[in-house]
């Protein structure tokens, strides 16, 4: 076994589970481009929470001194799904897609305004415990530039899967009842070979 097999995505107990096809994010998206709005409320409801989570991490600390991460995700879906009659379901991956792009936005939005706001506080040049230096921040930012470039290869399918998991935190079944997949071990299988694929892009660009 190599080490990215090893350490490529755990099955979990409910994997063989049957899944709903109804529930799934596409027929969700046609609901609601005929105007159901309980079609709106749910696809908001499936992913505010692991967007709150994934937005908090790259929201500017300095915007969230201004907003609540909340906020921002809440205005995000808000806009996103009042336009979502003009969107254009693509398959795989396209309305994660499409809601990611929107909250992207409105994260660049918040951190703007935070840049024209005028500085008040005194400048410290001392680093508080547990706050990222002006240097590993400039490292974090290439590793998530790579790590974007490496994502954006992948097929829309196990793009998606993978943002799914990584990034939002779903479980399996989850992914499966947003995906259409028929279960949540055909999720796993799905996130394991994106998963494997990604791991190796990023290593070709090390």
């Amino acid at each position: 076994m190599t080490q990215n097999e090893a350490n490529a995505p755990r099955p979990e107990p409910d994997d063989d589970a049957p899944i709903d096809p109804l529930g799934s994010t596409s027929v969700l998206i046609a609901r609601a481009q005929g105007g159901d709005e309980r079609a709106k409320d749910r696809l908001a409801a499936r992913y505010r929470t692991a967007l709150i989570r994934w937005a908090h991490g790259r929201l500017p600390a300095s915007a969230r001194d201004l907003v609540d991460t909340d906020d921002v995700v809440q205005s995000a879906l808000v806009r996103g799904l009042s336009k979502i009659g003009g969107f254009e379901n693509r398959g795989d991956g396209a309305f994660l897609a499409y809601i990611r792009q929107a909250l992207l936005n409105e994260i660049r939005d918040q951190a703007r305004r935070v840049k024209r706001r005028p500085e008040h506080a005194t400048i410290d040049d001392r680093i508080p415990d547990g706050e990222a230096s002006p240097l590993e921040r400039v490292i974090q930012a290439e590793r998530l530039e790579r790590y974007e470039q490496s994502l954006a290869t992948l097929s829309p399918t196990r793009r998606e899967a993978l943002i799914l998991r990584l990034e939002l935190g779903f479980r399996y079944r989850e992914i499966a009842e947003a995906m259409g997949l028929p279960s949540g071990n055909a999720a796993r299988l799905l996130a394991s070979r994106a998963y494997i694929e990604l791991s190796r892009s990023l290593k070709e660009r090390t």
